[in-house]
């Protein structure tokens, strides 16, 4: 059977990134052009000056890609972008350019939901892994727990009903201090920390999530009491969120029977997340996690995504738009 070689292309975000990959599972190349320094000082990502840098960075980084697979573009066989969803003037730079590329080499367009490349990143760092399985999805963006059914078969089980749990992080991080992005250095911090501060958990009767209240309280703790140590704040921060996340993963496994749970999105690359969701293996539950220069958004999650969606038949045309709100899922 011939190898299929995808030219996987994401933008959604504030990174420019490009991947090939062999059979939606091996990694040729993968570059990522990432724009961290330049919106530091925003604390946030600016979606305009994203996009202009993204138009700066793609013809560069998709060279750099080729060069270190070792392949021209005659060799690609289908080039998948992310269309959605995503900052919508992002996402059009790399689409526009997948879109001008595919007509100019005659090569099948395949779009790529942002979201099902997190969880096809799982498909890198674990070929043996196969669906059915659970997807704790958890992102700048997105928190969600998915029932994998297929490669291309979706069953959202539980969505937040407010923020996501890396917003989550962000606006903490902001609050005390910390800066941008929060994740990380929420995540550094806490490790010099002790978990010994009470905060809210908000119970929603199904797989639901919401996170506004602990980081409402964390807010109200911050402004009344300035001195409070930032590094137990952060570390009782995490341990909460943890602990809702692993409660609604045990809900999902009972409403399954699916005792077979990955980790994906950028949350994912969390220290403390991915310890203790690893003891769930104590209790008969496999965990499967992407290798951390997978968890944040890459070309090779794209690429692998897109293998998938290519052998299902799932061609798109050159009328594709990007979509700013792109549900898991929908095509």
């Amino acid at each position: 059977m011939k190898d299929i070689i995808t030219l996987g292309i994401e933008s959604s975000c504030d990174e420019t990134a490009v991947a090939v990959i062999k059979n939606g599972r091996e990694i040729l190349s993968n570059i990522i052009d990432t724009q961290i320094k330049i919106h530091e000082k925003y604390g946030g990502v600016v979606p305009e000056i994203a996009s202009r840098n993204h138009i700066e960075a793609i013809t560069r980084v998709v060279k750099e890609a080729l060069q270190e697979a070792k392949i021209t573009f005659r060799d690609i066989d289908v080039i998948t972008p992310t269309y959605g969803p995503g900052l919508v003037g992002a996402v059009l730079v790399g689409l526009s350019y997948a879109k001008g590329l595919s007509y100019a080499i005659n090569k099948p367009l395949v779009g790529v939901n942002h979201i099902e490349g997190h969880i096809a990143a799982n498909y890198i760092t674990h070929k043996d892994l196969k669906p059915p399985f659970l997807c704790m999805m958890t992102s700048g963006g997105n928190t969600q727990i998915v029932h994998v059914k297929e490669y291309c078969g979706f069953e959202v089980l539980g969505k937040t009903r407010d923020d996501a749990i890396g917003e989550a992080f962000d606006k903490v991080a902001r609050v005390i201090g910390l800066g941008y992005p929060g994740g990380p250095k929420i995540d550094k911090l806490a490790q010099t920390g002790t978990a010994n501060i009470e905060l809210p958990k908000t119970h929603i009767d199904n797989l639901d999530f919401s996170f506004s209240g602990i980081k409402t309280a964390i807010i109200n703790l911050h402004h009344k009491q300035p001195d409070i140590n930032k590094a137990d704040l952060c570390a009782s921060f995490q341990k909460t969120v943890t602990e809702i996340l692993i409660e609604n993963t045990k809900k999902a496994i009972e409403q399954t029977g699916v005792k077979a749970v990955a980790l994906a999105g950028g949350v994912s690359a969390n220290s403390y997340i991915r310890k203790e969701f690893m003891k769930l293996q104590e209790q008969g539950i496999q965990i499967y996690m992407p290798d951390l220069k997978l968890c944040t958004d890459n070309g090779a999650m794209i690429g692998a995504a897109g293998y998938y969606r290519y052998i299902n038949g799932d061609i798109s045309d050159l009328k594709l738009n990007a979509v700013p709100n792109l549900k898991i899922g929908e095509r």
